[in-house]
């Protein structure tokens, strides 16, 4: 993507390949999902990503694609690591003639873009809307803008000035207010807000709202079922999904297949169980039909092709949706010891559990990408969920600060 640390660690990447025999295609800065899609378009062996999505520029990370265009499974990520920290492979590295070679294609993100006009239907065109997009500051600071406006949107593009420090600063999906904003000043039909990657998405309706994940996820749903396209009448969430998503699928005669939290393990059950929607309440939708991995431009226009399709305003597609009311808090950790491990925390999880019954659930798990613990309580009663997020909140302070 376009934080600073980017364009240090691509340079070591391409060394470390093409010493050990690889060939190497630079693209630049581009949205995760369309390495995932020019790995397998390209034929390539694998696919990089230098990016830490959703954090803050001074975090960096690095992303693998198999030759499919999938995330690699947990287990082969840390056996690279293993590797990346061992001597194993001195003894492996070729010499002279048999280095790789490191080469650019200058018409990646040209390819990208059609791909995803590609998956809006054909007999529809965005003439007449007005479309807010956020880039974040990030990897489709370009593309997004472009692909909006080639389909006959007014696009009013904002966080497309990177400057390698801005990414996710107050701008994209983990900060949609100033998307909000425009909306509402602009009298836009949709707003849409990308993370720094653009693997996510978060939605304002015409009025301004928030549409997250999982109304997203009810929305595309209700739709691919209502055309007899949603295989086997059945949604893959996540642990955090609402259990309002649950209620609501049921009632459409869908059920809701929860995983781990990542969009990894998403794009796993999609796999396993021959699937072909799902995804997470933070804005991770995949399409499997039509792609390997989360993608918020692509999630982006197929709720346009249903608002399209259906001439409804995105406020009244997202009030298919009830939400058990629910509580998210972090607490911020220098080390992740078992939650199990921590007796008071354990036993104020017990109490809020018992109080909730089966009327309600508690989740409290360490964040993957940061230095994050997570509390999220459901239930009917906002005000006991609160107090019970509250409590767990304050017991994880002390036993972890």
């Amino acid at each position: 993507d376009t934080r600073l640390s980017g364009y240090m660690l691509e340079p070591a990447l391409v060394a470390g390949f093409v010493s050990m025999g690889m060939d190497v295609v630079l693209v630049g800065p581009m949205p995760t999902p369309g390495i995932a899609f020019l790995t397998s378009s390209i034929r390539a062996d694998a696919g990089v990503v230098v990016s830490a999505s959703h954090n803050p520029f001074q975090d960096n990370g690095i992303k693998f694609f198999g030759p499919n265009g999938t995330k690699l499974p947990d287990e082969i990520e840390e056996e690279i690591e293993r590797l990346a920290l061992s001597d194993e492979l001195d003894q492996h590295r070729p010499t002279a003639g048999d280095v790789g070679k490191a080469f650019r294609i200058d018409d990646a993100a040209g390819r990208y873009i059609v791909y995803l006009k590609h998956t809006f239907p054909r007999d529809f065109d965005l003439d007449g809307l007005r479309v807010v997009v956020d880039c974040a500051h990030g990897a489709a600071y370009k593309v997004a803008p472009a692909v909006f406006a080639e389909l006959g949107a007014e696009v009013i593009p904002i966080g497309i000035n990177p400057d390698g420090q801005n990414i996710n600063d107050g701008v994209g999906a983990v900060a949609p207010r100033a998307m909000q904003t425009i909306v509402r000043d602009r009298r836009a039909d949709i707003g849409i807000a990308l993370d720094g990657d653009a693997d996510r998405l978060i939605l304002a309706d015409e009025r301004g709202n928030i549409v997250d994940g999982d109304a997203i996820l009810a929305i595309c749903a209700k739709d691919l079922a209502e055309r007899g396209e949603l295989r086997h009448k059945a949604v893959v969430g996540t642990v955090m999904s609402n259990m309002g998503l649950e209620v609501t699928l049921r009632k459409l005669g869908v059920s809701l297949i929860r995983t781990g939290v990542g969009d990894r393990y998403v794009a796993e059950a999609l796999r396993e169980r021959d699937l072909c929607l799902g995804g997470e309440q933070s804005g991770h939708l995949i399409f499997a039909d039509l792609t390997t991995t989360g993608d918020g431009i692509l999630s982006a226009l197929q709720i346009l092709a249903i608002m399209r399709r259906t001439g409804k305003r995105l406020s009244e597609l997202a009030s298919i949706l009830i939400k058990m009311p629910q509580v998210l808090k972090n607490v911020p950790v220098k080390h992740k010891p078992p939650i199990d491990s921590l007796p008071e925390s354990r036993k104020l999880i017990k109490e809020a559990e018992t109080a909730l019954g089966d009327f309600g659930r508690v989740l409290v798990r360490y964040s993957g990408t940061e230095h994050k613990v997570r509390v999220m309580i459901e239930g009917e009663r906002a005000e006991l969920i609160e107090r019970h997020a509250n409590a767990i909140t304050e017991a994880l302070r002390k036993e972890l600060g």
